[in-house]
């Protein structure tokens, strides 16, 4: 199922930050996730969360909370998180993220930090063997609980035996199958951890990468699992 979620528009009006809180709070949970690109999204809440942010053109509000899941450079962008990081902004990341950027946070997997409404979790995320993403590097995905709902995002990882613990309401997964899941694997992934909600990432961002028709092909292969949303781009 596709959701037509607000527009750039809306999220770039400088209103009261009372007033924003007012505009989200009581929407549900999967309509107050935007996703930004690749493999960035933004949780409205509050608190106001980014993950990975990444090309981000401008912002409205200062970020409450930034997760940081590895520090490849599509997903560690220290001048895009500049742009939405404020005074009380926390930075959430692993330890090689935290060679760059001041005041981080530091987690390592099953590691948690809760920080106003939100908890945090950090998660093992790697490619198996050889791959991308090798486990030593520390990358990590995150399952953010808040409001009653755990969202897991996956970071940049393939199929791995840790994922059995994890059971989410909301899924974020990546389906580019660069040193990350594929369609077949992040279907699997359904299959096991039974998410309502799924959202694919990673795709639409690399004209050699994934696609509009591997979302598509990812969409009929978990039809009977769990319902997927594909998010506009916002930027």
């Amino acid at each position: 199922m596709l959701l037509a979620l607000e527009s750039q528009a809306a999220l770039n009006n400088r209103v009261p930050i009372k007033n924003r809180r007012r505009e989200w709070i009581n929407k549900p949970m999967i309509e107050q996730i935007q996703w930004l690109g690749h493999g960035s999204f933004v949780i409205q809440g509050p608190p106001l969360i980014y993950i990975n942010p990444w090309r981000i053109a401008r912002s409205a509000f200062h970020a409450d909370v930034i997760l940081v899941s590895h520090d490849h450079y599509t997903h560690f962008s220290l001048a895009d998180i500049n742009k939405v990081r404020g005074p009380g902004t926390r930075v959430i990341g692993s330890e090689r993220v935290a060679r760059e950027i001041e005041d981080c946070i530091v987690l390592r997997p099953w590691q948690s930090v809760c920080i106003d409404r939100v908890c945090i979790k950090a998660v093992p995320a790697y490619s198996r063997g050889q791959g991308k993403y090798p486990a030593s590097d520390g990358g990590l995905g995150f399952i953010i609980s808040l409001n009653y709902y755990d969202i897991y995002y996956a970071g940049n990882t393939q199929a791995i035996p840790e994922m059995a613990r994890i059971r989410p309401d909301i899924a974020i997964l990546p389906i580019d199958g660069d040193g990350t899941l594929t369609v077949s694997e992040a279907a699997e992934v359904v299959r096991d951890m039974h998410p309502r909600w799924v959202i694919p990432s990673n795709w639409g961002s690399d004209p050699g990468g994934a696609s509009r028709f591997d979302v598509e092909d990812f969409k009929r292969s978990v039809a009977n699992l769990a319902e997927v949303v594909v998010l506009p781009q916002h930027k």
